[in-house]
């Protein structure tokens, strides 16, 4: 087990990570064991969050980087950055659920948002987050970004993306100027 008074060390995923990433993802967001940490969606969504070539096309895609948050060797969180332009995307956000609620999720935030702007030279990080997660786009509020109002049709029907329990899911774009 990890010290949590270590520090967090950031590195670019790469394609020996994919079977760990695939895990951490699909325990911060589905099914009984996301239930432990507070960014769940096993109210909304069934099925899988992702999958193993869906992770693999991340890491290896131009323009697009998987960061990997570790303390002392253990992965803890990840996130998701796609160069576009001016601006960068921020995805695939997971922090392992026992360790939701005590500041990695905010670390990762703050070093995804350094990585953007120090490293691509983006003005503006943007997200879409499911319409529905009111908490989660609080938290995202109390860290700077902003709601748009432009949404975007959850992908019904691609089970590569969950199997949702009911049928007004729709993503908001957030942004925050860097």
């Amino acid at each position: 087990m990890t010290s949590e008074t270590s520090e967090l060390t950031f590195r670019p995923a790469g394609p020996a990570d994919v079977p760990a990433l695939v895990a951490l993802v699909e325990s911060a967001y589905r099914g009984d064991s996301s239930r432990a940490g507070w960014t769940t969606e096993a109210d909304l969504l069934e099925g899988q969050r992702t999958d193993a070539e869906g992770v693999a096309a991340v890491i290896e895609a131009p323009g697009s980087r998987l960061l990997v948050a570790e303390r002392e060797g253990e992965l803890l969180a990840c996130c998701q950055l796609e160069h576009r332009g001016e601006r960068a995307y921020f995805g695939m956000f997971s922090v392992r659920p026992e360790l939701q609620g005590g500041g990695v999720g905010r670390q990762v935030l703050a070093e995804a948002e350094r990585v953007a702007g120090a490293e691509w030279g983006v003005r503006e990080l943007e997200m879409t987050v499911i319409e529905q997660r009111s908490d989660l786009i609080a938290w995202y509020e109390r860290r700077g970004y902003r709601r748009t109002g432009e949404f975007s049709p959850f992908p019904y029907g691609d089970e590569r993306f969950g199997l949702p329990l009911r049928d007004d899911l729709r993503f908001e774009r957030l942004t925050k100027e860097l």
